[in-house]
C-alpha cells in the first residue's frame, strides 16, 4: 500500500521553486498573535499559466504534546490565465495558540506535485 507522505518533495527553497517558503517568528509569546506567510517560488518565481500553476497551499500546526496537527487554513489559487488574471501563490494568515510545536505548509503543483516546508515555534 502506498502512503500519500512518501509522494511530498522538499528541498531547499532558494533553489527549488515549488518548496513553500514559510516566514514565521521562531519565538512567541503564549497567546500572542501570530502572523505566518507563506511563498511559492520566492527566490525563483513560479509559473503562473494555465500550463503550469500552483493549485493550493496548506498551513498546519502541530503542538509538540499533540497527537495530530491542525490545519490552520486551505488556499486555493483559481486563477490561471483566464481572461488576463493571475493568481499569486501567496497566503499570510493569523493564529494563536499557548503550545511550542512545528508549523507546516505544503502546497500543491499541477506538473510538479506535492510539496512541503516546515519550521519550528517556540511559544514563551
Amino acid at each position: 500500500m502506498k502512503s500519500i507522505g512518501t509522494l511530498y518533495q522538499s528541498g531547499d527553497w532558494k533553489g527549488e521553486k515549488h518548496v513553500p517558503v514559510i516566514h514565521a517568528p521562531e519565538t512567541v509569546k503564549s497567546g500572542e498573535p501570530i502572523e505566518v506567510k507563506v511563498i511559492i517560488g520566492e527566490e525563483i518565481p513560479h509559473p503562473n499559466t494555465l500550463e503550469h500553476y500552483i493549485g493550493w497551499v496548506k498551513v498546519y500546526f502541530f503542538a509538540e504534546d499533540a497527537k495530530f496537527p491542525v490545519e490552520i487554513g486551505n488556499y486555493d489559487f483559481s486563477a490561471h490565465g483566464e481572461n488576463g488574471l493571475f493568481t499569486e501563490p501567496n497566503i499570510t494568515t493569523r493564529f494563536t495558540t499557548e503550545k511550542s510545536g512545528t508549523i507546516f505548509a505544503t502546497s500543491y503543483c499541477n506538473i510538479h506535485g506535492l510539496w512541503e516546508n516546515s519550521v519550528e515555534l517556540k511559544v514563551e
